[in-house]
C-alpha cells in the first residue's frame, strides 16, 4: 500500500491522477504529452494501482490548485501562470506575517500552495488549536470554489504590497552594538562592554566577534597585516598611538615599517593626554576596519571562536 504522499515522483503522481480521472479525461486536462508519456503513464499506473485513499485525495487537490492557478492567470493576462505566484517572493518571516491574522481556510489554501518547509514553518508558529483546525481545512479544500481561490489570492496578494521588506529596517545584534562602541571613547566602551557581559554573556560573546581594538590588533593579527594597516597611517598617528605600549608591541610595529619610515619614526616623549592617544588609536582601528571590509581578512577568521581577551 502506497501510503507516503511526499515519496512520490511527479510521473507518480500523474499516473494516480489518471487512474482516479480516466485517461480520456485526464489526457484532456493534461496539455503536450507525447506518445511516449503517455507509455510511461500507462505503465506507472499498474504500480499504482494499490494507493491508498488518502494520497489519491492528496494528489487530486495538488492537480485542483494547479489547474485553478493556470485558469485564473489566463483570464488575468491571457497568459499560463499562478494567482499565488506573489507567494515566491516572500520571505519565510513575510509570509507568515501575511497569513497569521487569517482564517484557517485562508490559511489552509496558502499552505497548498508551498512548499513543505514554508508548511512546517507557518504550522510551527501557530498555536496547538489553530494548527488542528487549519489541518482539517487543508483536507477539504476540493469543495472551494474557483472564484473563492481567485478572491483569497487577490486579497493577499493587496495585503502583500503593504508589507515590510527586510531591509527596510534593521534587528540590531552583536554587529551593531560593535559598531556603535566603536565611537566611543575608552572608557565609556569600556564601561557598557562590560555592563552587556554582566547582563547578557551570550551577547556579549556575539559584540566581541565584531568588535576590534587596538589592542585585538597585535594579540591576534599577523605581522603582514599589522605592516598593511600601519603604512595605511600617518606616522605621528602612530607613535601617538605607541604611547604606553610594551616595548615588545612597538618594536614589533617599527619592524614592520617600510626602511624610510623607520628612520623617520620618533617615539613621542613627555605627556600626553589619554584623548589624545585615543584619537589615535582609534584612527588605527578604523583603517583595519575598512581593510575588513574590503576583504583583505575576517576578524571572525582571526580569533578563531570570535571570543577576545579583554
Amino acid at each position: 500500500m502506497i501510503t507516503d504522499y511526499y515519496r512520490l515522483s511527479g510521473l507518480q503522481k500523474v499516473a494516480i491522477l489518471f487512474s482516479i480521472l480516466g485517461e480520456s479525461l485526464a489526457i484532456t486536462l493534461i496539455e503536450n504529452l507525447s506518445k511516449t508519456d503517455k507509455r510511461k503513464i500507462r505503465a506507472m499506473m499498474r504500480e499504482m494501482e494499490n494507493t491508498s485513499f488518502s494520497v489519491k485525495k492528496r494528489v487530486t487537490e495538488e492537480f485542483y490548485f494547479s489547474f485553478v492557478s493556470e485558469e485564473f492567470q489566463k483570464e488575468e493576462d491571457g497568459t499560463a501562470g499562478k494567482p499565488f505566484e506573489f507567494l515566491d517572493s516572500l520571505t519565510e518571516e513575510q509570509l507568515v506575517a501575511l497569513i497569521s491574522p487569517e482564517e484557517p481556510r485562508v490559511i489552509a489554501i496558502v499552505l497548498a500552495q508551498v512548499s513543505l518547509e514554508r508548511r512546517t514553518l507557518i504550522l510551527n508558529r501557530m498555536k496547538p488549536e489553530e494548527k488542528g483546525r487549519t489541518l482539517i481545512e487543508l483536507g477539504n479544500l476540493s469543495d472551494i470554489p474557483l472564484e473563492a481561490v481567485v478572491n483569497v489570492a487577490t486579497e493577499l496578494k493587496e495585503k502583500s504590497s503593504f508589507l515590510p521588506r527586510t531591509l527596510d529596517f534593521s534587528r540590531g545584534g552583536g554587529k551593531d552594538i560593535a559598531d556603535i562602541l566603536s565611537t566611543m571613547g575608552q572608557d565609556e566602551e569600556d564601561k557598557f562592554l562590560s555592563a552587556i557581559s554582566l547582563e547578557n554573556p551570550e551577547l556579549a560573546k556575539e559584540v566581541k566577534k565584531y568588535h576590534l581594538t587596538f589592542e585585538n590588533i597585535f594579540e591576534f593579527f599577523p605581522d603582514n597585516l599589522i605592516r598593511d594597516i600601519m603604512n595605511s597611517v600617518d606616522l605621528d598617528d602612530i607613535a601617538t598611538a605607541l604611547k604606553g605600549m610594551s616595548e615588545t608591541d612597538v618594536n614589533r610595529v617599527i619592524n614592520n615599517l617600510p626602511k624610510k619610515k623607520q628612520a623617520m619614526y620618533e617615539p613621542k616623549e613627555g605627556a600626553m593626554s589619554k584623548r589624545e592617544v585615543e584619537r589615535a588609536r582609534k584612527k588605527i582601528v578604523e583603517q583595519a576596519r575598512i581593510m575588513e571590509k574590503d576583504g583583505a581578512f575576517s576578524l571572525q577568521d582571526l580569533t578563531g571562536s570570535g571570543e577576545m581577551v579583554e
